[in-house]
């Protein structure tokens, strides 16, 4: 059957290019219905907003694996990181407002911070550039510590970088925020977002970081047990200071709404947006992040949007007019927001349509479809005195976005601009490049990995039987 599933998969892809031509809306719900199959999705809701109008709005599934009760309109998904956008808009209404600046010191709005944080700038919790020892990883903090025995506990403890050096993800940040938001509008934060962001649909949210917590129509969130091969609900309970980081639980509509009221500058002018999509400039690496956003490219589009939890995604394309929303509520394997995010866009946008991401949905996939594959060499093949590096792109799909495949290792640096190491196109979407075996020597080891448009590296197919099973999966080569 997943065999059949996976055929089906790849014809969907070959017909991508051409969705246009077709009934898109159709091309994605089965997309969607295949995702869900493979992984073993146990409900989901997916919307799309086209030019400010609803294109797609569906639901699968079921909202909890204890009930029958279908996924609709009325099923609340926690979208756990997503929440921070929310976050962020509200933030900077009141950057708008001139009641704060990005570069104000946190401490001007929270008082008592240790010595260590007082240089701290708003700016630096947006783009988790702060450098501040994260809350979450710490047991001995009680789900119901007050915010100022947080700070209390965490004072004990050394920054773990200095501030503005680089990006790691903090839910400290967001703690603060919470507070700067509170001191400044005399409001709860949850009041606040609610007021500013839902006034329309406030039944259909609610602010909740406690998985037990029972609420009518909120869907569960499972992990997957790979030991005991079956899923199990999530139980944390990480309390009222977490609700600005994780905590909102929402409907696919008000998601949508929310969407919408962002792209109309209902909530933000945009100037504003330009501000906050603005990205950060860490002092010691490349890394590119807005102020609380995530930048993404496909065929130099810009996007940007978010996660949570692994089960949410959203995407906004102020080029294109369109947003995607994609919430679930647990997967087998790999989490696949992101896939989805990009694959659905692509669907509805051929000039979106990211070749590195489906390559790598089509591998991810695989071990699931078919798990007995036999273990073969991968990548390279030996003929007469040449190493000949051999990259297969899935046979039914376009290479138009395909500018280069490279391949990358111990050999050149693991520089994956190297022309040197650019493969050609040969045919059927197989790409290769021809190495004496004179560059290499005799007994060594070398590692490997192929690389799609300079900056995609490419995973490791499963059943290759030539991989190091280090932690980034490399491919070994050898001549003997």
């Amino acid at each position: 059957m997943k065999q059949i599933i996976l055929t089906i998969v790849l014809s969907n892809l070959s017909i991508f290019c051409y969705a246009q031509k077709t009934e898109p809306s159709k091309t994605v719900d089965n997309y969607v219905k295949n995702v869900i199959q493979i992984n073993e999705i146990p409900g989901m809701a997916v919307g799309i907003v086209k030019n400010n109008k609803i294109v797609f709005q569906k639901y699968y599934g079921t909202e909890n694996l204890e009930s029958n009760k279908k996924v609709d309109s009325n099923s609340m998904f926690r979208i756990y990181s997503n929440t921070k956008l929310m976050s962020n808009v509200g933030l900077f209404k009141l950057i708008e407002d001139g009641k704060l600046s990005l570069e104000d010191k946190v401490s001007k709005y929270v008082d008592n911070l240790p010595k260590e944080w007082q240089n701290i700038q708003v700016k630096n919790l947006l783009s988790h550039s702060s450098g501040l020892p994260n809350w979450i990883e710490f047991n001995d903090i009680s789900v119901n510590a007050t915010n100022a025995e947080v700070i209390d506990r965490l004072s004990k403890e050394k920054m773990e970088f200095e501030t503005g050096d680089h990006y790691r993800y903090n839910q400290t940040n967001y703690l603060l925020i919470t507070m700067i938001i509170e001191k400044i509008t005399g409001k709860t934060y949850e009041n606040y977002i609610i007021e500013n962001q839902f006034p329309d649909s406030r039944n259909q949210i609610v602010f909740s970081s406690n998985s037990v917590e029972k609420i009518p129509n909120r869907v569960g969130k499972y992990n997957y047990n790979t030991t005991k091969k079956q899923y199990e609900k999530l139980t944390a309970i990480e309390g009222v200071r977490a609700h600005s980081s994780n905590g909102l639980a929402i409907t696919l509509p008000a998601f949508l709404q929310w969407s919408m009221h962002f792209s109309k500058n209902d909530f933000l002018k945009p100037e504003t947006i330009k501000m906050m999509w603005q990205p950060f400039n860490y002092k010691n690496n490349g890394f590119e992040f807005a102020h609380g956003w995530e930048i993404t490219d496909s065929n130099n589009i810009r996007s940007y949007g978010f996660s949570g939890g692994n089960v949410s995604a959203y995407s906004i394309f102020p080029d294109n007019d369109m947003a995607i929303v994609v919430m679930y509520n647990g997967n087998k394997g790999f989490p696949v927001m992101y896939q989805m995010i990009n694959h659905i866009a692509g669907i509805m946008d051929r000039k979106l349509m990211d070749p590195y991401t489906l390559a790598e949905e089509i591998t991810i996939a695989e071990p699931y479809v078919h798990p007995n594959l036999k273990k073969d060499i991968y990548g390279y093949k030996i003929e007469k005195d040449n190493v000949i590096f051999s990259y297969q792109y899935p046979k039914n799909l376009s290479t138009e976005f395909v500018k280069s495949i490279s391949v990358a290792g111990s050999f050149n640096d693991w520089k994956a601009d190297n022309t040197s190491y650019q493969l050609i196109s040969k045919n059927n979407n197989t790409f290769e490049l021809a190495i004496p075996k004179s560059n290499f020597e005799k007994g060594k080891t070398y590692t490997f990995k192929f690389v799609m448009n300079k900056s995609g590296w490419l995973t490791v197919p499963y059943n290759a039987a030539n991989a190091d099973g280090t932690q980034d999966n490399n491919l070994t080569l050898k001549i003997d």
